[in-house]
């Protein structure tokens, strides 16, 4: 089973259909009783990208990174199908992103995760992210944990 790291459009429907499960997990996982808009905003702007791992040509996962400022891309959306994780994937796809971050001129990558994901702080500091200290909309989130990286 080859494993394929592309950029897509946010807003296609598989793209669209993969954030809408992050979503529903993250809401479960958090008891949200207001569901999480898939939609990501700044995608439009110089420097967003959003990629999509593929199994097989089926879509098994998705990321994206957005500018923060015009050094610092925030990461987005790190979501894999259940069925493909501990396989890789995530890391495939933040190491694509990181890539595409350095090719657009940013000098670092922040990304907000939750202490109720612990994989996924597991896999961050693993890559080399360090804990900083919270950034907007997630600033007085008691259950937030953010963490950058300088890429070289």
């Amino acid at each position: 089973m080859s494993l394929q790291i592309e950029r897509v459009a946010v807003d296609g429907e598989e793209s669209e259909r993969l954030m809408a499960e992050l979503c529903r997990e993250v809401d479960q996982l958090y008891n949200n009783d207001i569901p999480t808009p898939w939609y990501l905003a700044g995608m439009d702007k110089p420097g967003a990208a959003f990629v999509m791992a593929r199994r097989d040509g089926e879509g098994v996962g998705c990321a994206a990174i957005r500018p923060l400022t015009n050094e610092i891309a925030e990461t987005k959306r790190v979501f894999v199908r259940p069925r493909a994780r501990r396989a890789g994937v995530a890391l495939a796809m933040v190491h694509a992103l990181e890539e595409i971050a350095r090719n657009s001129g940013f000098t670092a990558m922040w990304i907000e995760t939750g202490l109720r994901q612990p994989d996924a702080m597991r896999l961050y500091e693993s890559l080399g992210y360090t804990q900083i200290a919270a950034f907007g909309d997630y600033k007085d989130d008691p259950l937030s944990v953010c963490y950058g990286k300088p890429l070289r």
